[in-house]
């Protein structure tokens, strides 16, 4: 039977980041990331809850999350389940862990003690850069062309369509 492990999160971070290296050299960051749930009841009393979230970010991803995240900051990460085993020291029992490993991870604004290294705001995040910079499949859509004219020669200029024999007329 197939499987499908995928996350997607967004919450604000626990703890400051700390960028580790592994003995073959290889950058690792851990994030705690706090989830807050908020609903009412069917008695109209509003409850609220949170969830705290053990993420592990590897390579450039995880030095540019120790360098530019700091705790209180929004992200969203996506990324896939893991099952972490050990042994207690202490008590010698079996331990488990569920984790989020990283895959992606956006920076979505600023803590609200300040700025940042990125310019802070929401505005300047790269959830606003997806929003306004359409892929080159968006920018072709209904067979429109880069440079805005369309395959029957119309060319849209406002609430006005124009097509090329206008356009000529109106230059000559």
């Amino acid at each position: 039977m197939s499987s499908y492990n995928r996350v997607t999160l967004i919450g604000n971070l626990t703890r400051q980041p700390e960028l580790r290296k592994t003995k073959t050299g290889a950058a690792v960051t851990e994030l705690g990331i706090a989830l807050n749930r908020a609903w009412t009841a069917e008695d109209g009393e509003r409850h609220e809850e949170t969830t705290f979230v053990d993420v592990t970010v590897w390579g450039r991803t995880a030095e540019n999350a120790a360098k530019y995240l700091s705790k209180g900051r929004s992200v969203l990460v996506e990324g896939r389940l893991q099952m972490d085993s050990w042994q207690d020291k202490e008590t010698g029992r079996d331990r488990t862990r569920l984790k989020v490993v990283a895959e992606s991870l956006q920076f979505l604004g600023a803590h609200q003690g300040g700025g940042s290294a990125e310019g802070g705001s929401r505005e300047d995040s790269g959830e606003r850069r997806e929003r306004n910079e359409p892929s080159e499949r968006n920018e072709r859509r209904d067979g429109e062309q880069r440079s805005g004219e369309r395959r029957d020669g119309e060319r849209r200029e406002g609430d006005r369509r124009q097509t090329a024999r206008d356009r000529r007329y109106e230059a000559a």
